[in-house]
């Protein structure tokens, strides 16, 4: 029996590193994960890694798996595009590492979103994904992810195609469909993503 099994773990957790979008302090957290039981959980700031480090230590100090990640600024076109009104458009893809290699790789991946991508956001593409894919587990994403967008808009057909390329690049075994509750959807239909 799995030691993790019939419990839950957050795969998809921003901190106060993801600017404008997390207040969570790392410690505090770890401190909540701890209080819940919680054998593991993730941290995915947005386009970046600056907690990744203190995040590892303070997870593993108090008992806790960390798993390291981002959820990525993907560019609709490609990461060298920088066309006013067309390429600050970018969807989201959660990250996670599933080894050391899988850690070395995102590294690489936000490295190359800051350094190559940046537009508006540190951003990614589809070539650079492929190239540094091993080791990565790929969540779909949150509403803002490419999956979710198509969805929305009723195109399965285009659904369809954005799986099956996510799991050619991370491999069917490292891809999983994200879900989140959202308890106060009517609330949230004003905030729709067009």
């Amino acid at each position: 029996m799995s030691p993790m099994k019939g419990q839950f773990v957050h795969l998809h957790t921003h901190s106060h590193y993801s600017l404008l979008d997390g207040l969570s302090k790392v410690d505090r957290l770890v401190e909540l994960a701890k209080e819940y039981k919680m054998p593991a959980f993730a941290i995915t700031d947005h386009g970046n890694m600056y907690g990744a480090i203190e995040f590892y230590k303070t997870a593993k100090k108090a008992g806790i798996k960390p798993i390291l990640g981002v959820e990525a600024y993907i560019a609709e076109r490609g990461r060298k595009d920088k066309e006013a009104g067309l390429d600050n458009k970018r969807y989201h893809l959660t990250l996670l590492a599933k080894n050391l290699q899988g850690y070395q790789n995102l590294i690489k991946l936000v490295t190359i979103a800051n350094l190559e991508g940046y537009y508006y956001k540190p951003r990614m593409d589809k070539e650079v994904l492929r190239k540094y894919s091993e080791g990565i587990i790929c969540l779909s994403g949150c509403l803002g992810g490419e999956l979710s967008r198509t969805l929305a808009n009723k195109d399965y057909e285009k659904a369809d195609s954005v799986i099956k390329e996510h799991q050619e690049i991370f491999g069917k075994e490292n891809y999983f469909l994200e879900i989140m509750k959202h308890t106060k959807l009517k609330e949230m239909k004003k905030y729709e993503i067009k």
